[in-house]
């Protein structure tokens, strides 16, 4: 962002504070202490790590389904139909590779993951149960707080409880600062919040906007999926002052990332508040895991990262990487983060040693890079990331590519409406650290009827 630019966003920031401050509804956390040794996170740095996989990392792609469950997905029956239930009870589970989750890196099912869980539980249950700013902020939430904003190269963090949660709480936030720099009861369309989104951003963003539309603090501007002609455009004709550009950086359903350095390019000639959300790629992508910020190069570029414990961490909750006075501003209008319980102890304690081991453990990206290369080579698809997006078509065309492959032994769902447009219906399939070659030469070479569909499409539209 320009430097008059800069000092706008922060100006307006710390206006929005003191007004809340001067009306004694500015709020902060108070973190209940458990254990003074647990002051640092150095103690989630002396778990075991590893220099190839283990036993334990199969345990985070292999899964079994009982007989009865088995047979209501093939039949697409609900669990509760008597007509699925009645039969094939006894029936032994079936087992299956899992190509369905997020959990990237495999660290779910890591030792040191494990041990601080049982740790934490042990000595603190679950710990205090109430929202941040009542009693369920506790040492081991700052520590985790902190561990984020290094890896972010930020330098605050707040938690969420979950990663949908993050996102309604800043965008709400966001909006918040119209109302509160506004001497009238609701600001005039000029002095409202232009936020322009992505068209397939997350549905937490899109809820987000919509409640702050809702409010009348904020307008929507929604621009085609990645084009920054269309984006540029969008900027150019606005005539608002505070302009928010939000973006998903990893695409969850068509795997590709947001062009990251031409926001940053963008966000240089407009002035614009630039937030992405690195659900997908926290801990991996960039040397350090630091997502898609560090795999690009300009992490100080982005002034709000939002992302989310429940993927690549391989534990539960949200966050939001930031600066103080935005972290002081979420905490008091983010209604997510304000009203909800926080993330019990020791799932926390889970996440501090799961973010210690991602980064110390880099064998882990390089495996899971290596899985995306594999696929790549074998199918011949473009694919750019562990996500990978099978377009078949219609609801029926999908669920039957979900079938085969549940009886092949492999778990890789329909994704249907509402999640995906009508006649875009698809197999979204999730690449894992945990995977080996040979789980990769089997799904392809089970998927190749779709794959050869695609191809032959995708050399038609190349033509065009």
């Amino acid at each position: 962002m320009s430097g008059d630019c800069a000092w706008q966003w922060d100006a307006w920031v710390d206006r929005a504070v003191s007004e809340l401050a001067s009306k004694r509804l500015l709020r902060s956390t108070r973190p209940i202490s458990f254990d003074p040794t647990t002051d640092d996170d150095t103690t989630f740095q002396t778990f075991e790590t590893f220099d190839r996989p283990g036993p334990w990392d199969r345990s985070s792609v292999e899964v079994a389904v009982d007989g009865p469950t088995f047979h209501q997905w093939l039949a697409d029956l609900p669990s509760s139909s008597p007509e699925a239930n009645s039969e094939n009870e006894n029936e032994k589970a079936q087992k299956m590779v899992l190509f369905s989750g997020n959990d990237y890196l495999g660290l779910s099912s890591h030792p040191a993951v494990r041990q601080a869980a049982s740790k934490a539980a042990l000595h603190y249950g679950m710990g205090p149960r109430g929202s941040a700013l009542i009693c369920g902020y506790t040492n081991y939430h700052r520590l985790l707080e902190l561990s984020l904003a290094r890896l972010k190269h930020k330098d605050h963090c707040i938690l969420c409880p979950t990663g949908f949660a993050a996102n309604m709480a800043f965008l709400t936030a966001l909006a918040s600062i119209a109302s509160l720099l506004s001497p009238l009861p609701k600001p005039t369309p000029l002095d409202r919040i232009a936020i322009f989104s992505d068209e397939l951003n997350h549905a937490s963003i899109i809820d987000g906007i919509r409640l702050a539309e809702r409010q009348t603090e904020a307008k929507v501007f929604v621009y085609r999926h990645s084009d920054m002609l269309h984006l540029d455009s969008l900027l150019s004709s606005c005539s608002m002052r505070m302009k928010v550009v939000i973006t998903d950086s990893l695409f969850s359903m068509d795997g590709d990332f947001a062009p990251l350095p031409e926001l940053v390019e963008l966000r240089k000639k407009h002035g614009f508040l630039l937030a992405i959300d690195d659900a997908h790629a926290t801990l991996v992508c960039g040397e350090n895991g630091g997502g898609a910020g560090e795999y690009f190069g300009c992490e100080k570029e982005i002034d709000i990262c939002i992302g989310t414990l429940s993927k690549a961490v391989g534990c539960h909750g949200g966050f939001i990487a930031t600066s103080k006075r935005w972290k002081s501003l979420i905490q008091s209008r983010g209604r997510s983060f304000i009203f909800s319980t926080t993330i019990p102890v020791p799932v926390v304690a889970a996440s501090l040693a799961a973010i210690s081991v991602g980064r110390r453990e880099r064998w882990r990206r390089r495996a899971i890079w290596r899985r995306v290369q594999d696929f790549y080579s074998l199918s011949g698809l473009p694919i750019s990331s562990p996500i990978i997006s099978i377009i078949v078509g219609t609801e029926e065309a999908a669920l039957s590519a979900s079938r085969h492959l549940l009886k092949s032994g492999f778990h890789v769902t329909a994704i249907r409406p509402p999640t995906v447009a009508p006649n875009s219906c698809r197999l979204r399939i999730t690449l894992s650290a945990a995977h080996t070659v040979d789980d990769i030469k089997k799904l392809v070479a089970t998927l190749s009827p779709w794959i050869t569909t695609l191809n032959s499409n995708l050399l038609e539209f190349s033509k065009l």
